[in-house]
């Protein structure tokens, strides 16, 4: 496949307008999530005059929250990317409030880890750290851990719900390591703002049930997204992986789901994984219009296009699973 091939393609997306950054619809998109943030505060400060069972005011604000937390996470992803503002200095800034505040995670740790490894690298063995999960078992190279091959789909599928903690973890650990201290005080605020009235003004009980509920849905909400972009994909050794062009390594690496727009808003634009590959600084909301031409590009030139069903998905995941 040549480069020829992805600069055509590029050129009818571009044509199309569906490459210009979307600055207003971002922002209304950001101040959506900070207005709901608000919304959560003023429950929590009203807590007592809304007539209805604590535990089921409980369960529902720990429901919104996830639902907050899910498009914090989306929106600080696309900030990151540059799809909203062409600034790559003023995205970082405009991403704090997302990641940092909201989410306790590391701006600088998803840059490097995600933008730069992830999108450059995709499912090579050697530099893609997300292929290496579970001791490769996802790769052709995967290493022989007794307990954990006896294991693996109970550790595998049950750490869905864990993978917000995870986060948490990995980016604390990035910008320690990094010294990055302004950006770590910007993570620390996130407990006295976030969670601080919560548990401040809350019963005990009332609190821990909507932080429970909270990262109890959060999780396997993003990990049952994101473990359907490249697992059970085509991985390649480095060698392999510079042979090809960067068209091909993002096609034969990614896995885009079928389904309208509910699938789209429910996976944050990362169901057309493909498209997000080819074009990162896309945004979101064109990402369905763009699938549509990438998808005839490829019949009308043969190409291999690799899409399922989520359900399709995670069946593959798990055969994937198998060998190990």
């Amino acid at each position: 496949m040549s480069k020829d091939m992805f600069e055509e393609l590029k050129a009818e997306v571009r044509d199309a307008g569906l490459l210009k950054r979307v600055p207003i619809r971002g922002s209304v998109e950001m101040i959506a999530a900070l207005v709901s943030m608000f919304f959560i505060y003023y429950i929590v400060f009203h807590w007592n005059s809304i007539d209805v069972n604590p535990l089921y005011k409980s369960i529902a604000v720990g429901l919104f929250m996830s639902l907050v937390f899910t498009r914090a996470v989306f929106i600080s992803h696309d900030i990151l990317h540059t799809q909203y503002f062409k600034n790559k200095s003023l995205s970082f800034k405009l991403s704090y409030p997302f990641a940092a505040i909201i989410l306790s995670n590391s701006s600088s740790w998803w840059d490097f880890k995600h933008n730069i490894n992830h999108h450059t690298w995709c499912n090579i063995v050697e530099k893609d750290v997300d292929i290496n999960a579970m001791d490769g078992a996802f790769t052709h190279r995967p290493g022989k851990k007794p307990w954990l091959q006896k294991t693996k789909y109970l550790v595998f599928w049950g750490a869905m719900f864990f993978m917000y903690p995870a986060f948490i973890v990995q980016s604390y650990n990035f910008v320690i390591k990094r010294k990055k201290w302004g950006e770590l005080a910007l993570m620390l605020l996130h407990w006295p703002i976030i969670w601080g009235p919560i548990f401040y003004l809350l019963p005990f009980f009332d609190a821990a049930v909507i932080y429970l509920t909270l990262n109890f849905t959060l999780s396997p909400w993003l990990a049952f997204g994101f473990i359907t972009n490249h697992l059970g994909c085509e991985v390649f050794d480095k060698e392999e992986g510079d042979k090809l062009s960067w068209m091909e390594l993002q096609m034969r690496t990614s896995r885009s789901l079928s389904g309208g727009a509910f699938v789209h808003w429910f996976y944050g634009g990362l169901n057309t994984q493909i498209e997000h590959h080819l074009f990162p600084k896309a945004p979101r909301f064109n990402l369905l219009k763009i699938q549509k031409m990438t998808k005839a590009y490829a019949k009308k030139h043969k190409l291999k296009y690799f899409e399922t069903s989520p359900l399709e998905a995670y069946v593959q995941i798990n055969h994937a699973l198998k060998p190990y």
